[in-house]
């Protein structure tokens, strides 16, 4: 339902934080589409200019999960015409070969992006790792100097899941502007590069986490909620105000083997709007990652959230 505003009349004719709920669900399949069909045109385009981006996966983990999670990168890259492959390194690979192999990956001409999977070996952590990846290839920016750059305003590729949150907010019509947003989590993949990109589209920002004081308190008073913890349910009708709107970012692996994310699924009984789970943000990351293989094919590391305010 994409065209909805958040000001004014906000959300299918609801007031945002008023008592009348529109029961939106922020959908992404359609947006995730839009961004594919589009990349698969763009492919075609470097194509027959010569160039065809070709994207390297680097994992050093049997994790079942990432291992999924990498298969279904590598088949929509291969679904749109982006060369696709995976460096497997081991479960046990050593810090200091993850760097080598970063390393010699962004030195390669013909490798337009290099995505890092996760997670890694007992000891070694992404910072530490991922510095290696020159920032015009870091397709879901992972170096540290990416982030750097993205909160400068400076050319490089945000965090794909983070980007995918915005770009869901935009694809339904949600104005953040001079809104207060709660985003619960602050990982280096989501929540503090979300944040940054919120604040360029001029929101207010909270950043909670494991041990903010009152979390349902902070929640409560959001015009806009991200939920991006990792644990299932975590954020209840308690924790939303009426009217607010809900983004879910959680991907969590129930008993069942289903997913759930980390909104309870009552909480639509009191928010104007809340992202599905599956079928929200997950599809509109991966369709995000392929968009930035393409901008790294043609040496643009853009950065994403608009341009940044000074004030």
């Amino acid at each position: 339902m994409s065209g909805a505003e958040l000001s004014g009349t906000g959300l299918g004719g609801t007031e945002l934080g008023g008592t009348e709920l529109g029961g939106t669900e922020l959908g992404g399949t359609e947006l995730a589409a839009g961004l594919r069909a589009r990349v698969a045109e763009r492919v075609t385009a470097l194509a027959a200019a010569g160039c065809r981006p070709r994207v390297v996966v680097v994992t050093a983990t049997d994790d079942p999960a990432g291992a999924w999670y990498v298969d279904s990168v590598v088949r929509a890259c291969t679904r749109v015409g982006i060369d696709a492959e995976v460096t497997a390194l081991g479960a046990d690979a050593a810090a200091d070969r993850i760097r080598a192999t970063l390393a010699e990956l962004s030195a390669a001409p013909d490798v337009s992006g290099i995505i890092l999977a996760t997670p890694l070996p007992p000891g070694v952590t992404v910072p530490d790792v991922a510095e290696c990846i020159a920032v015009g290839t870091d397709l879901d920016g992972a170096n540290p100097l990416s982030l750097g750059r993205l909160v400068a305003g400076l050319p490089a590729f945000a965090p794909a899941t983070a980007e995918a949150v915005v770009r869901l907010l935009d694809h339904h019509g949600i104005d953040v502007r001079g809104r207060e947003v709660v985003v619960v989590g602050r990982s280096l993949v989501v929540g503090r590069p979300l944040a940054h990109l919120l604040l360029r589209r001029d929101a207010t920002v909270t950043i909670a986490h494991s041990v903010t004081r009152d979390l349902p308190g902070v929640t409560a008073r959001a015009d806009v909620v991200v939920a991006a913890v990792g644990r299932a349910g975590l954020i209840g009708p308690g924790h939303v105000q009426r009217g607010a709107v809900v983004v879910d970012v959680g991907t969590n692996v129930t008993a069942g083997g289903t997913l759930a994310g980390d909104v309870d699924p009552a909480v639509a009984q009191v928010a104007a709007a809340l992202s599905p789970v599956p079928g929200g943000v997950g599809p509109v990351t991966t369709a995000v990652l392929l968009e930035h293989a393409v901008e790294a094919a043609r040496g643009l590391a853009v950065p994403a959230g608009g341009p940044a305010g000074q004030e």
